[in-house]
């Protein structure tokens, strides 16, 4: 553990010349940025490659990892083909491998056959072909026992150190894209990992570097919570609303699987043509990125027929006019832990399958419902018996009992009275409040117009270390 943080100390006090020149741009416009690319390239490519499975044994030994042939060129060649913008290259998977010279771990490329830094030969060949680089990396790491309930200090260092050394090692990174955090799958919260601590990390070494987290599926499209970007997994059943308004990114693998499998190569690639009129066209037009993977094989290689398709899609679609959608501005994400969540509730009457502890469960598919007979509805959480500081609170509505709640008070407790916060008139389902930090025992929302009896999804409070005075 002293070794992590002596290697974080010292990658932090490092700051990259390309960095010390290049302009801080605000987040709408790397958002914008970011949509404007249309098309890029994931690449699972790690040592599940070299397994028949997607997720790795986490023992497997790094002697596996040989590619006789890796080519990082061939790759780029490829998404120039299509007329990719980008990669993303999977630095770090579930099992924990890294495929770059770290100095968090043994279990890495170095110590395998092949000994060569992986991302680095990606993120050279990329850019010599004027493509941005993205890189990948898992949470979840169930080689280093980073699994929920087994989460230590020398765990949180250890993330910490890993994606200090991928953005700081080399160059510009676009964009970095975490997986198995706060996923059903991995069960691996944002208390276990702060994500505020790794967010406020991410833009302290690289301003300009895009946080995304896979987490679509959780969470309200209405809003951003936990990433500068919205993601949707179509093989987990996650699609682009039609009506999205939120910078976005969909995706899924040109083969069956993420990584490679032995069937690959004499099997049919996803169709160019579907591909090109039912993802990149139409996505693009509701401000959304699309990202499709393309698995090389155990040599290091991608195989002819996805290489064919590629070409294909490149014939298909050109990427050469100006952006067809302009972002529409929206909240900027929610970043911080919910020190509401799961603290003791009490409300006016509710309806008896609805009380109020569904209003803080972390679950935006349970709702507090007030009965349809009372005339004032609240809400109320407290936070602790000594009070306690925040400066942000988000309330969100049942989707498909949203637009009923039309004029709301936010209040806090402290030194035994309620005192104001602000009076709401936020149409939107998710109502996200900052304010100037204050410190109370109890925070309560009291309704004083509404349509319809309210149903409230989530009542979110929050202590959120961006939102301090400069």
């Amino acid at each position: 553990m002293k070794r992590q943080k002596l290697l974080l100390l010292s990658i932090l006090f490092i700051v990259p010349a390309y960095i010390s020149a290049t302009r801080t741009k605000g987040l709408e416009e790397l958002q914008q940025e970011f949509v404007n690319l249309r098309f890029g390239m994931f690449i699972h490519y790690n040592i599940p490659t070299y397994m028949p499975e997607d997720w790795a044994d986490p023992d497997a030994p790094p002697s596996i990892f040989n590619p006789s042939r890796l080519d990082c060129s061939q790759w780029a060649a490829a998404a120039k083909s299509a007329n990719m913008s980008y990669g993303c290259l999977t630095a770090k998977h579930h099992s924990g491998f890294c495929i770059w010279d770290t100095r968090t771990t043994d279990y890495n490329v170095m110590n395998s056959p092949f000994g060569k830094d992986v991302v680095r030969e990606y993120a050279d060949a990329f850019r010599n072909e004027g493509l941005k680089v993205m890189l990948y990396y898992s949470i979840l790491d169930t080689h280093h026992r980073l699994r929920p309930h087994m989460i230590k200090a020398d765990h949180v260092q250890m993330v910490k150190s890993q994606i200090a050394e991928l953005l700081t090692n080399y160059g510009e990174i676009t964009a970095l894209i975490i997986d198995g955090w706060d996923a059903p799958w991995s069960r691996i919260s944002y208390d276990d990992i702060p994500f505020e601590d790794i967010y406020l990390l991410v833009k302290s070494l690289q301003p300009n570097c895009l946080l995304m987290d896979l987490n679509a599926a959780k969470y309200p499209a209405e809003a951003l919570f936990y990433t500068d970007i919205k993601s949707y997994e179509q093989g987990a059943g996650q699609h682009v609303p039609d009506a999205n308004k939120l910078p976005a990114l969909s995706c899924f693998p040109i083969q069956d699987t993420w990584f490679w499998k032995e069937s690959f190569p004499g099997k049919p690639v996803k169709s160019p043509e579907e591909i090109v009129e039912k993802n990149i066209v139409p996505l693009n037009q509701i401000s959304c990125n699309f990202i499709l993977n393309v698995a090389p094989n155990r040599d290091g290689l991608m195989d002819d027929n996805a290489l064919e398709a590629l070409k294909t899609i490149g014939r298909l679609w050109k990427n050469d006019r100006a952006p067809e959608h302009k972002i529409t501005r929206s909240e900027r994400p929610v970043i911080s832990s919910n020190l509401a969540k799961n603290k003791p509730m009490e409300s006016s009457w509710s309806h008896d399958t609805g009380i109020m502890d569904f209003a803080n469960d972390d679950n935006f598919n349970t709702a507090w419902v007030s009965q349809p007979s009372v005339t004032e509805p609240w809400l109320e959480v407290t936070l602790s018996k000594k009070d306690t500081e925040f400066n942000m609170i988000v309330i969100t509505e049942l989707l498909g009992r949203q637009d009923r709640i039309k004029k709301y008070r936010l209040e806090y407790f402290s030194g035994n009275e309620w005192r104001p916060i602000e009076t709401g008139t936020n149409p939107n389902r998710v109502k996200i409040h900052r304010f100037d930090k204050v410190w109370g025992t109890k925070v309560r929302i009291r309704i004083d117009e509404f349509t319809h009896p309210p149903f409230i999804a989530e009542f979110g409070v929050y202590r959120e270390r961006q939102n301090d005075p400069k």
